[in-house]
């Protein structure tokens, strides 16, 4: 049952088609970058060369659609460059069997290891693996090695030319995530008028961080309105729970409330004012309504104790908020610095080789879902092609390069690309056969693959099928052009794709990295990243001369980091068609939320440290942030272990916490009741019985299957 689902939500993300991810300019500027690199070729050289620099040229372009923060024209250069590499050492071996298939497993386990560093790094690699399949069956002798990989890298000089002279949106990816962030951000303050302990999913704040990571270049570059927004919201976040938290901020009921739901609103609009401007370049327009609820008048305001000082610190933030959006000021600042101080600088290409080796030395472990997928990339890039090959249906390289395209390393992405690629290679081959039965001359072929590589681009980041469908078209019309046949291109293809996906399919089953047994790992690695977070708050509680904020700018960063790695593996693993025994689906729910409720804890107290060197120190804060960092690390080992979870240093320094010492410390004490209770709601989720985690997987699947018959 659960394999029937998991293959039917496969191929339901495969089918699947968003509207509002479709980029038709950068569609149209990549696929001139074909259409020029082609024309020239077959102006200047030949079929077979335009081919060649079609594929480089087209594989640029597709490089530049993954989601980054470098500049796309370097993403381009470097695509074409990699491709080339690949395209002359294909060619040197090609002609033997015994040298290509070794060299064909190691560039694949190679391009396997580049998701170490990242997605963007990963694909970008693959498609150097496809090239390699494809390129070295065009016409060529030995002597034309030098040539063709000259020509494929010159696709990649086109493509990065024409992003340089033809800029759409230009620093439009750096600006959707810093507006993403700031709307993310309206959005919290509006359900918080609602429920005033509501979840924040900080990952917009992470995609922001990595979008105001930068390299040299780009810092020097970069718009003022870019540089402080993002330092801002970080401390906005904060100041919004804390004032509508009842525990800690504006009381639950009375004028008090109406109060804080009145800046929650106000600050709803003029975060989503700024977000509009940031995103498109336009003046700032707030209501004229928000801007006077957010005046925090000394003689009248209704609200009292850290309440208040919750709102004039969001009143402070959003004031400094407009100041930087509405300046006409466009230079740039001298470095690009983050909430913590320190400069996010990322290296440039030459200087990223070092890191690039460092990051997939760490992955050079059994249990690295990294190294799996390489393994099982080389594996069935070298037996697909043997196995191509040795079938009677000519131009058996299908089989790998469908193998290689479709594999990812989480089981759900390897399936749902299995599917669309079989789906998209029927239509597109059908398609394509109807017409080539006209025989059209290689310029008619040209700029068939030039509409069809336009299409593809534009279905490059949603509806794979769809998008595999016009790659397909784009193919058999460039091998045609290029001196193939086109009876030779279609023929048993559509078998040859169905043998390349199922093989993909097969290697995940074999060789899989199940996300699922790790669940419990990751897990914990959330709640010991937690532990620290709030330990680094609470120390700054006991020693308030504002040394301590680095620290806990950096366990906040770690602690998001855990938590984004377990949301990851969670969604992964509720698509896998596997069960942990030792953690069911509701019960990694419930620790989930309990861990969010930790987090929410420490981001409260982090919003009312106390400020200046004359704030009064709360010694029994260091007490507990001992306690507290020694009871979470040896629950993170139970928890892997699958023992019960104990806080007894945690309860002691709370029985004997006497809170005389005035306003911070009965914050800090409020705050430090919040902690055990996220702690003592994370024991109730995972220390159950062995006979309730029997019980619980078939209520699941029940609920499951009550849902599917009601739909």
């Amino acid at each position: 049952m659960r394999w029937l689902r998991a293959l039917d939500d496969s191929m339901r993300a495969g089918l699947r088609v968003e509207r509002t991810r479709l980029e038709p300019l950068v569609a149209l500027r990549a696929a001139a970058g074909v259409a020029t690199v082609i024309t020239l070729a077959l102006w200047l050289v030949s079929p077979a060369y335009a081919a060649s620099a079609a594929f480089g040229a087209f594989s640029a372009g597709a490089s530049s659609f993954q989601r980054g923060w470098r500049p796309r024209k370097m993403v381009a250069l470097t695509a074409g460059f990699g491709l080339a590499v690949s395209t002359f050492l294909g060619y040197l071996v090609a002609g033997h069997l015994a040298l290509f298939v070794p060299l064909l497993a190691v560039w694949a386990f190679l391009a396997g290891m580049a998701w170490a560093v990242g997605r963007n790094a990963g694909i970008v690699a693959t498609a150097t693996v496809g090239i390699m399949l494809v390129t070295i069956t065009l016409p060529a002798g030995i002597e034309q090695t030098l040539e063709h990989a000259a020509v494929i890298a010159f696709g990649g000089v086109v493509q990065a030319t024409l992003i340089l002279l033809f800029p759409i949106r230009r620093w439009g990816a750096h600006r959707d995530a810093l507006a993403d962030a700031l709307a993310a951000e309206a959005d919290y303050a509006r359900r918080l008028r609602q429920d005033p302990t509501a979840p924040f999913d900080p990952q917009p704040l992470m995609t922001a961080r990595s979008a105001a990571t930068l390299t040299p270049s780009q810092a020097r570059r970069r718009p003022r309105v870019l540089h402080g927004p993002r330092g801002l919201a970080e401390r906005i976040r904060p100041a919004l729970a804390a004032l509508a938290d009842p525990r800690v901020g504006a009381p639950a009921e009375g004028p008090g409330r109406d109060r804080a739901r009145e800046l929650l609103s106000a600050a709803a609009d003029v975060l989503d004012a700024a977000a509009r401007s940031i995103r498109h370049g336009t003046a700032i327009q707030v209501p004229a309504r928000a801007l006077q609820a957010l005046r925090i008048d000394e003689d009248d305001e209704v609200l009292d104790g850290p309440a208040r000082r919750a709102a004039a610190q969001l009143s402070r933030l959003l004031d400094e908020v407009l100041e930087i959006v509405d300046s006409r000021d466009t230079r740039a600042p001298p470095a690009a610095a983050g909430a913590d101080g320190q400069l996010l600088v990322e290296p440039t290409m030459f200087r990223l080789v070092p890191v690039v080796v460092r990051a997939m030395r760490r992955e050079l472990r059994p249990d690295s879902p990294v190294l799996r997928h390489a393994v099982r990339l080389g594996a069935v890039a070298s037996l697909g092609y043997l196995l191509g090959t040795s079938l009677p249906l000519g131009h058996g390289y299908w089989v790998p390069l469908t193998s290689v395209m479709v594999l990812r390393p989480d089981f759900h992405q390897t399936y749902a690309r299995s599917v669309g690629r079989f789906v998209g290679t029927v239509v597109g081959v059908g398609l394509a056969t109807g017409v080539e039965t006209v025989h059209p001359d290689a310029f008619v072929s040209g700029g068939l693959a030039v509409g069809s590589a336009a299409l593809t681009y534009l279905f490059m980041r949603t509806g794979y099928a769809v998008s595999q469908c016009m790659t397909a078209a784009y193919v058999v019309f460039l091998l045609g052009m290029g001196g193939e046949a086109w009876q030779q291109t279609v023929r048993d293809r559509v078998l040859l794709t169905l043998l390349g996906g199922a093989l993909a399919m097969l290697a995940y089953v074999v060789y899989p990295a199940w996300e699922t047994p790790r669940l419990r790992d990751r897990l914990a690695d959330w709640l010991g990243a937690n532990g620290r977070y709030a330990a680094a708050v609470l120390r700054t509680f006991a020693e308030p001369s504002g040394k301590g904020r680095a620290d806990v700018r950096r366990a906040l960063l770690d602690s998001r980091a855990a938590n984004a790695t377990w949301a990851e593996a969670f969604t992964q693993a509720s698509r896998e068609p596997v069960r942990h025994r030792g953690l069911t689906h509701h019960e990694a729910e419930e620790a989930q939320d309990a861990l969010r409720s930790l987090g929410r804890a420490a981001m409260l107290l982090e919003s009312h440290l106390p400020d200046g060197d004359d704030a009064r120190p709360v010694p029994q804060a260091a007490r507990l942030a001992d306690a507290l960092e020694t009871d979470t690390a040896h629950a993170a080992r139970n928890l892997r272990e699958g023992h019960d979870l104990k806080w007894e240093h945690v309860a002691d320094v709370l029985d004997e916490w006497d809170t005389d010492g005035g306003e911070q410390d009965r914050v800090a004490r409020r705050g430090a009741e919040l902690h055990a209770q996220a702690l003592n709601e994370l024991s109730t989720a995972v220390s159950r019985t062995p006979l309730e985690r029997d019980v619980e997987p078939a209520r699941q699947e029940r609920r499951e299957h009550a849902e599917q018959t009601a739909q």
